[in-house]
């Protein structure tokens, strides 16, 4: 499952980025995996949310966009969507494509705040 690993990327990043910029945690993960990726969104999402306790992720809402793929058809010359690299140009059927676009994971936004996040209220009473 390399989905794992990707997960571990993406937080390394943030982790990176919020140690850099100052901020202390995120409210708002967006992330764009492409139809031609190669990712497992719903794998990816098990790994981010394995990962997550005890860091800046920690509460977030995380959203996976999945934009479908885009390819050049060369009998065509002109760009096509397509889901998968198997597919064949839905305007001539021929299956002279190159991918152009969808096969990026990346993070789109983040929604960042400078102080923790708020404590739950401590049941815990003073004697």
């Amino acid at each position: 499952m390399h989905e794992l690993s990707l997960a571990g990327g993406v937080l390394r990043l943030v982790e990176d980025a919020a140690q850099r910029e100052g901020f202390a945690r995120v409210s708002r993960l967006q992330l764009e995996a492409g139809a031609l990726s190669g990712v497992e969104v719903r794998a990816l999402r098990f790994g981010l949310d394995a990962l997550r306790p005890g860091t800046v992720l920690e509460g977030a809402e995380i959203v996976i966009d999945e934009p479908a793929g885009t390819a050049w058809c060369l009998p065509c010359a002109q760009t096509v969507e397509i889901r998968s690299r198997a597919d064949a140009c839905p305007r001539c059927g021929g299956y002279q494509i190159q991918p152009t676009g969808g096969t990026e994971l990346r993070v789109v936004d983040l929604w960042v705040h400078d102080d923790p996040a708020p404590e739950t209220a401590s049941t815990n009473e003073e004697s």
